[in-house]
């Protein structure tokens, strides 16, 4: 697979990054640093130490491949994608920092797609070897392992928009692969989302400063266009619930017969909120 519109840059020297070997399997850099992919196809660039942050794993990636699978949170994927396609860029080179299974990149590249006739490159970034596995299997999309706090392999204003959902937001990392113009795309929750599951299912509740807390992350490099809200009622069956709580921070520190225990004393209502906040930055 050849991604030629996306340079990216050795985490290592910070020279380019290029494909090599038979079907580009091997990525390399002119001071011989080489990452050979995984046979799932994802590229691991974390040598050396790696990382100190907690990768999600193989059981919490499958609860959230199912869950999002289900539809639940469509129509967070829907406003992405309508951003996107709204963006007045051509064919976008996207990158995803924090990508997990791709779930949201997939529904906007297809989105673009669909619309302008081409699917656009993307890199979608994850600590999760786990989560990488099946970001690898979209078309035209370079997976790789990669903690978002640290400098991104992606060149100097190399991509036209960025994703951010639910992941950690290194706002001077963004404006420096982020072309100028270029749209960033940052989704969190809402106080309310998921308040009557909390409880239930013992998730982590969310804090109210969310929306000044991103601009302040992002920084002065970006101008906030607009602000969206999206809200939808989730009607979880006792699975899906379960996967709810798993495929999230919490999944950590809870397993699947804990969490059905839990359920049976204290069962989810029957309808949950999910709400979202998205907001629309531009590169300066």
């Amino acid at each position: 697979m050849t991604l030629d519109s996306i340079e990216l840059s050795c985490p290592v020297c910070t020279g380019p990054l290029t494909a090599a070997g038979p079907h580009g399997r091997t990525l390399a850099c002119p001071s011989g640093h080489r990452y050979d992919a995984a046979k799932q196809g994802y590229f691991n660039l974390l040598t050396g130490k790696g990382t100190a942050f907690r990768e999600d794993t193989s059981a919490m990636v499958d609860a959230r491949a199912r869950f999002l699978g289900a539809g639940y949170y469509a129509p967070l994927a829907r406003a992405l994608a309508e951003e996107a396609v709204g963006s007045g860029v051509d064919l976008p080179r996207i990158l995803d920092a924090g990508a997990g299974t791709g779930y949201y990149l997939d529904a906007v590249a297809h989105e673009l797609e669909r619309d302008r006739g081409h699917r656009p490159d993307a890199v979608a970034l994850d600590i999760s070897r786990q989560a990488m596995r099946r970001a690898a299997k979209l078309p035209r999309t370079r997976a790789l392992v990669w903690d978002l706090w640290r400098r991104l392999p992606v060149a100097d204003a190399g991509v036209d928009l960025l994703l951010d959902v639910f992941a950690p937001r290194n706002g001077p990392e963004f404006a420096r692969v982020l072309a100028p113009g270029g749209l960033a795309l940052v989704a969190t929750p809402l106080p309310e989302h998921l308040g009557e599951a909390i409880g239930p299912l013992s998730l982590l509740s969310v804090g109210g400063n969310k929306e000044d807390s991103v601009t302040e992350a992002l920084g002065g490099d970006f101008d906030v266009l607009r602000t969206r809200q999206i809200r939808t009622t989730l009607h979880l069956a006792d699975d899906d619930a379960v996967r709810l709580a798993l495929m999230g921070p919490a999944g950590h520190h809870h397993d699947e017969a804990e969490i059905r225990e839990r359920l049976t004393q204290s069962p989810v209502p029957a309808s949950v909120t999910a709400a979202f906040r998205l907001q629309v930055f531009r590169r300066r």
